[in-house]
């Protein structure tokens, strides 16, 4: 076993690397960068060394040198599945915790790899991928494939620049787009087209393979709850296959891993077709860690992260694969920096209170004062449960993120529990397209409840409330017999304002919710009475926005501003073209001075790997235009004023 290794990553996958480090007796290194130099990874090693950027090779290898580093560990994603970046650390005398540089190659361009496993006998989706197409070579070649067609950047996997096709007029904006996104993330815009599998299923098989010609399979695991082809929930084992099927697969997968001479830990994915899970698919291998192995580990008892590091410190693998065996039902969720409110735009903050629920696994990366920005993948935590059989699981999954706090940051973790009560997602019946076709009922909230802007209203009260409780203190417009009606004005995020009354002292109140009827309420800390149900959140403030928490829900109310006139305004503007996330501006479609139509596309923001394309909020003249391409931009900037014609 290495004495010490270099762990070439960020966030909660370092964070996981340096558990299995500690429990071996094995030494931690850790990189970062500036913006990083506080977080929990760095404090979590035994030592840190500062790097430009997570994606210089010479600074990752300098480091591992200079910490006198045995091996490095890549994680996943930055330079995971990068083959200069193995082939940079075995020059070093570094051994690479993952296959080898070739593996890497044949499995990291996509066309080369589905060609790779064809010949080894492993069924591929049929489609054209010849290297360097033109776009109206890729248009032909999408539409001699059929309609709908997927098109996929050939370098790289995450979803990121994947485009579903099903109208020919579409293609010449999807290759555009696909290519820039592919390039963006990946330095390479080649693109390959492939028959689009109606109804598909996700399902992908857990490889490792040891350097004296062993190797296994753990069994699959089931990654079709997506959205913007990027996984949300995965689960193992998969509802659909039986024994046969899993060892079909299994075996498929295996002989794929072999075909390159893999080594290590890799996960060969397939499209199955819910209408036919018999029929099943290669659509790329990962030659890394997953981000969802935590539920294969909960399944085998294994610890996927120490095989790692005793295959390549050359150690046989200990088992063979009668010796592997599924216990139980495991599931995982995915927490990301998004608001589902406002189409899952990423979001970013500071993680003002932190609560992680007890009988639940949760890798994380987290601190409370954690910074999150723009500049990194969203995914801020992964909750994982495991039960004796999937109805078990999908209900301590449930609790567990009903007990699962972020506040500071918005999250996904409210529209994770109304998917896992999804009918289709209780029964097992998934496929790629549920969530996406079940978008709206799954994010149609009925908006703030009035018990939180109750108890924003009360927690405003209390804090103008006198510390001795001189009742002649107490800024409450008290008159003589009764107790004046103060009007605060709360506004959630992404709402809109809400007038709330309140007659009395936070002990003991009356509250009137913009046009509704009195109702009793009280305030004791974070517990709240109103209407005879009492409840408690987790509470923190940032500034002038109070955060409150509960049931894996979380509300930002904005300055409670007290009101004035009563009512409360709009303060939105018409022809105000605001930016919906902070981020990057990829491009401006128009100039000053030109007219445009309610809807067109004007702006292109990204954050997070992620593109926006702003609209137009009404017909007229651009009568400014302060975005810029390649500038940064703040939530609610403004990139553009649209005046009347």
């Amino acid at each position: 076993m290495f004495d010490s290794v270099l762990v070439a990553n960020r966030g909660e996958i370092a964070v996981r690397v340096f558990r299995t480090l500690r429990r071996l007796g094995v030494r931690s290194v850790a990189v970062h960068t500036d913006a990083d130099a506080g977080a929990r990874h760095v404090r979590e090693a035994d030592e840190a060394l500062r790097i430009p950027s997570y994606l210089d090779i010479d600074a990752v290898v300098g480091a591992a040198r200079a910490a006198g580093a045995a091996a490095v560990h890549p994680g996943y994603g930055f330079l995971a599945e990068n083959t200069a970046f193995a082939q940079a650390c075995a020059d070093a005398g570094l051994v690479f915790i993952g296959p080898p540089a070739s593996a890497i190659e044949a499995m990291g361009d996509k066309i080369r790899a589905k060609r790779t496993v064809a010949a080894a006998g492993v069924p591929v989706v049929p489609g054209r991928d010849e290297p360097g197409l033109s776009d109206a070579e890729l248009e032909a070649a999408a539409l001699e494939v059929g309609l709908p067609v997927l098109l996929k950047p050939s370098a790289g996997g995450g979803g990121k620049g994947m485009r579903l096709v099903r109208d020919a007029a579409d293609l010449p904006d999807a290759i555009a787009s696909a290519r820039r996104e592919a390039r963006g993330s990946f330095g390479d815009d080649t693109l390959l087209a492939e028959r689009f599998v109606e109804n598909p299923r996700h399902i992908e098989i857990q490889v490792f393979a040891d350097a004296h010609g062993n190797a296994v399979h753990l069994g699959e695991r089931e990654c079709s709850l997506q959205r913007r082809h990027q996984k949300i929930v995965e689960e193992a084992p998969s509802p659909l296959l039986d024994e046969a099927s899993r060892a079909r697969m299994g075996a498929a997968a295996v002989a794929a891993a072999q075909a390159v001479g893999y080594v290590g830990a890799g996960t060969v994915e397939y499209i199955v077709s819910a209408d036919r899970p018999d029929e099943f698919f290669f659509m790329e291998m990962n030659t890394r860690l997953q981000v969802e192995h935590p539920v294969t580990e909960l399944v085998t008892g294994l610890d996927l992260v120490e095989l790692q590091l005793r295959v390549a410190a050359g150690e046989p693998l200990p088992f063979g694969q009668d010796g592997v065996r599924l216990d139980g039902h495991a599931i995982e969720a995915r927490v990301y920096a998004e608001d589902p409110a406002r189409g899952f735009l990423p979001t970013g903050g500071t993680v003002l209170a932190l609560g992680e629920p007890e009988g639940a696994r949760v890798d994380s990366g987290l601190d409370v004062g954690t910074e999150v920005g723009g500049s990194y993948d969203p995914m801020l935590a992964k909750v994982i449960v495991h039960g004796a059989d999937r109805t078990e699981a999908l209900h301590r999954l449930d609790r567990a993120l009903a007990g699962y706090t972020l506040l500071g940051v918005p999250t996904n973790v409210a529209f994770l529990r109304a998917l896992l009560k999804h009918p289709s997602v209780a029964s097992g019946d998934l496929d790629t397209g549920l969530v996406e076709r079940a978008l709206d009922e799954l994010t149609s909230g009925d908006g703030v409840p009035p018990e939180v802007l109750a108890a924003a209203a009360l927690d405003r009260m209390l804090a103008l409330e006198p510390a001795d409780g001189d009742p002649w203190s107490i800024p409450d417009g008290w008159r003589p017999g009764a107790h004046a009606w103060t009007p605060w004005i709360i506004t959630p995020s992404g709402g809109e304002p809400v007038e709330v009354r309140v007659q009395g002292r936070a002990a003991s109140a009356q509250v009137v919710i913009g046009d509704g009827e009195p109702v009793p309420a009280s305030l004791s800390g974070s517990t709240l009475t109103y209407g005879g149900r009492t409840v408690s959140f987790t509470a923190a403030r940032d500034g002038r926005t109070l955060w409150l928490g509960r049931d894996g829900h979380a509300w930002a109310l904005a300055e409670h501003v007290k009101a004035e006139g009563g009512a409360a305004a709009d303060a939105s503007g018409d022809g105000v073209l605001r930016s919906p996330m902070p981020g990057t501006v990829l491009a401006v479609k128009v100039a000053e001075g030109d007219r445009v139509d309610e809807g067109q596309p004007l702006v292109v923001v990204e954050a997070m790997k992620m593109e926006h394309t702003v609209t137009a909020p009404r017909a007229g003249v651009v009568a400014q235009l302060p975005a810029r391409a390649g500038a940064q931009v703040a939530l609610d900037a403004v990139l553009a004023v649209i005046e009347e014609a």
